[in-house]
């Protein structure tokens, strides 16, 4: 019947986005080791229900953070946009902190432990181009400091990753705190000691 045939439509569709909710919120609080069983119980469906939408862990961290990671790499290359760049540099570095600091489950998707859930080479190698345009234009204007190298922003999210809090909101305070002091020791200054290469997922430990 279409009647009936557009309810079910619409029930599914409803049990999507609480699957897709419950995930979210459960990936962001307590990282991605969450069990399927569990997500189906927070979203109020059944374990069938959830794989009938997701039948792999993959598929539903794929689905939970493709708008985080057109959030992630979009804030690079508008950093690279900024007529200021030193502006552009420190709004980068403050949003991807605040980006980790809010979601625990996302960096640990986009960065290790599902590989093949996002085009993570393809997508990486892309910020990290954008990236080392933005340090180029900062350094550049003399804003930022000279020996300042593209590692680097991996040392400040290896920190800023250890921020353990009893709330996301002192998480983020804490995180634009901690990234503050970064900001001002990357200003021009006298030499730092040799740079350390490091991956991005030294910055997971």
């Amino acid at each position: 019947m279409p009647g009936g045939t557009t309810r079910l439509r619409l029930d599914a569709r409803q049990n999507r986005d609480r699957i897709l909710a419950s995930a979210r919120e459960a990936f962001a609080a307590d990282g991605l080791d969450v069990s399927m069983t569990e997500i189906a119980r927070r979203a109020g469906v059944g374990v069938a229900t959830l794989y009938r939408r997701f039948p792999t862990k993959d598929a539903l961290v794929k689905e939970v953070f493709a708008e985080q990671l057109a959030a992630c790499t979009g804030e690079v290359h508008r950093a690279a946009e900024d007529p200021d760049p030193w502006r552009g540099f420190c709004r980068v570095v403050a949003k991807l902190c605040e980006m980790q600091a809010r979601d625990r489950g996302f960096s640990a998707a986009f960065l290790t432990a599902f590989p093949d859930v996002v085009p993570v080479d393809e997508v990486r190698a892309a910020a990290e181009e954008a990236f080392a345009g933005v340090v180029a234009r900062a350094k550049e204007a003399g804003a930022l400091r000279p020996d300042f190298a593209t590692d680097d922003l991996t040392l400040v999210l290896m920190a800023n990753n250890g921020l353990v809090t009893d709330s996301v909101d002192a998480a983020v305070a804490a995180s634009r705190r901690l990234v503050a002091y970064f900001l001002q020791a990357f200003r021009a200054r006298d030499p730092l000691p040799p740079p350390v290469r490091l991956g991005v997922r030294d910055a997971l430990g």
